[in-house]
């Protein structure tokens, strides 16, 4: 009788929705993955962690946590539910206890996209002229689809802190994009060797789930097959 293969579950990061993992969800259903991808508001850590929680219900276990940037900070806060057997970042945060993205991102070389912001009734948005930082690997029309589709999070949501995160008791992988001018590479490195992660990199932008797809999908295979055996 075939192994059930493990469940994945991803959260998406602060200027995205569930959309952005397109590429992959169809791939890993089709190898025998159930998968959702959760939309979060941006409207609070607490929320985030919540929508989660209830994409981990409606799956099977064990599942894999799958984080994009923001998102990394959203399953390091989620991922001790009893269902997660593993967590998979790309290009993402993962906290400390008691540290806040807003500080972690403090610690090294400000990412050119932080040039390139607009704030508005108390939310953040990547201006036009700053979309290539976020996704410029992307064909022009795709850079202006991702800048029309992007989610706007509360200005307040970096503060946010989590006293337990995950991967000190989930086995972690993480994939590091060396062209990255939203999660500064710098901070990827720092973040991946604290948590002791598996560590693969890629050269490219912050999206690698749109421009370099078969990367992601072999890092979650890795770590499916990895807490399946």
């Amino acid at each position: 009788m075939a192994t059930k293969k493990p469940s994945v579950v991803f959260a998406h990061g602060l200027w995205a929705d569930g959309s952005c993992f397109s590429k992959l969800i169809p791939t890993l259903q089709r190898e025998g993955h159930e998968v959702i991808s959760v939309q979060n508001t941006l409207d609070s850590l607490e929320g985030e962690v919540d929508a989660v929680h209830r994409a981990l219900e409606r799956v099977s276990g064990p599942a894999i946590l799958v984080g994009h940037s923001w998102g990394g900070f959203v399953i390091s806060a989620a991922g001790n539910h009893d269902k997660v057997a593993g967590l998979v970042y790309i290009a993402a945060l993962g906290p400390e206890a008691g540290e806040s993205a807003q500080e972690q991102i403090g610690r090294f070389p400000t990412a050119e996209v932080f040039s390139h912001l607009d704030e508005e009734d108390g939310r953040i948005w990547i201006a036009r002229d700053g979309i290539s930082c976020f996704c410029g690997d992307l064909s022009p029309e795709d850079q202006q689809l991702v800048w029309a589709t992007q989610g706007a999070p509360r200005a307040e949501l970096l503060a946010s802190t989590t006293d337990n995160p995950a991967w000190k008791s989930r086995p972690t992988w993480y994939l590091l994009t060396t062209q990255d001018q939203t999660v500064h590479p710098d901070l990827q490195r720092s973040v991946s060797q604290r948590m002791g992660a598996t560590v693969v990199e890629v050269d490219s932008s912050h999206v690698p789930m749109l421009s370099r797809p078969e990367v992601v999908l072999d890092l979650i295979r890795t770590a499916a097959d990895a807490v399946g055996a």
